[in-house]
């Protein structure tokens, strides 16, 4: 009987060793990189440089150079966010929120998708620097540098300041579109890059309160993790403050008419509000509230800025 039944079990072995791992159908090998790319976040960065563009010109650029301004600035942004996943694929695994991503579950692999990256730097550095200018094309890599150097491999697993300074990255695509349109900096851009630098904490701080048991577990020293909830819910309303008068010192410092004033003010009190509900009454449905109108708040304030160059003119 035991005998018969190893024999069984090693036809059954046999059979499974023969049999061929059905390949990844090429869709889902597509899909797959290009999660690694984030594209939601990819889209919102994106909503920021073509604004800027326009504040800098005090109207619509010619489509051309938008165009290429925003395949050069998807690719870099995807570059970054793919060679981001490569270094936090430990992370990753431990987390709920992410552990589904293509390199924890080896969808893709990690040389895969490092080459990955790299490849869609180069192609974004050469796209800028041949269609646009050098120096949009020089922002966009620092960005990319600056992101997995400073934020991914340094600063995520040493510092609950991880998102304050690594933000300076994700507040690089209106200094590029600027630089697109005029070929240098001015204080406008400074600005335009402050506001993005200033909402990145409260925007991040809402999700990670809310996935704070995650960040714990895989030993990310995000603030509410090593500062506790009531510190961040402080932070969250000091950076929200700074960041509307900042929002507003737009107007004087790059002339913007009444629209962009009108709507800075009513989206800002909207975004001030919700930080002092959640210092107040910290729940994580409030948390969440703050996150997703943050999304909001950034979409609408640079599209205003788009709009403020045609409607107050």
């Amino acid at each position: 009987m035991l005998r018969q039944e190893l024999m069984q079990q090693s036809t059954l072995e046999l059979a499974v060793a023969v049999v061929p791992r059905a390949r990844p159908r090429l869709i889902d090998t597509f899909r797959a990189y290009l999660s690694l790319t984030k594209p939601r976040i990819i889209s919102l960065l994106l909503v920021t440089t073509v604004p800027a563009m326009m504040v800098a010109e005090h109207g619509m650029p010619s489509l051309w150079l938008i165009l290429l301004t925003l395949v050069g600035g998807t690719l870099a942004a995807g570059g970054a966010n793919t060679i981001n996943c490569y270094f936090d694929r430990d992370i990753d695994s431990l987390m709920a929120r992410t552990r589904k991503r293509p390199l924890p579950t080896g969808a893709i692999s990690p040389e895969g998708a490092l080459l990955f990256g790299v490849a869609l730097g180069c192609a974004a550095f050469t796209i800028l620097a041949i269609g646009v200018n050098l120096l949009s094309a020089v922002l966009a890599l620092a960005a990319l540098a600056f992101y997995v150097l400073v934020y991914t491999v340094w600063l995520k697993r040493s510092s609950a300041q991880n998102i304050v300074i690594g933000g300076a990255a994700g507040a690089m695509p209106p200094l590029v579109g600027w630089a697109a349109a005029r070929g240098s900096l001015d204080w406008p851009a400074l600005v335009l890059f402050g506001i993005i630098f200033l909402w990145t904490p409260p925007h991040f701080w809402a999700l990670a309160l809310r996935y704070r048991s995650d960040y714990a577990k895989a030993g990310v020293p995000m603030l509410p993790v090593v500062r506790g909830e009531a510190e961040t819910n402080r932070q969250i309303v000091l950076y929200s403050v700074i960041l509307v008068a900042v929002s507003l010192a737009l107007v004087p410092v790059a002339g913007m008419g009444w629209f962009y004033l009108g709507s800075a003010s009513v989206l800002g009190g909207g975004f001030l509000w919700l930080a002092v509900r959640q210092w107040r009454w910290s729940r994580p449905d409030t948390s969440m509230a703050l996150f997703s109108y943050s999304l909001l708040y950034l979409a609408l304030l640079y599209v205003a800025m788009g709009a403020d160059q045609f409607v107050a003119r």
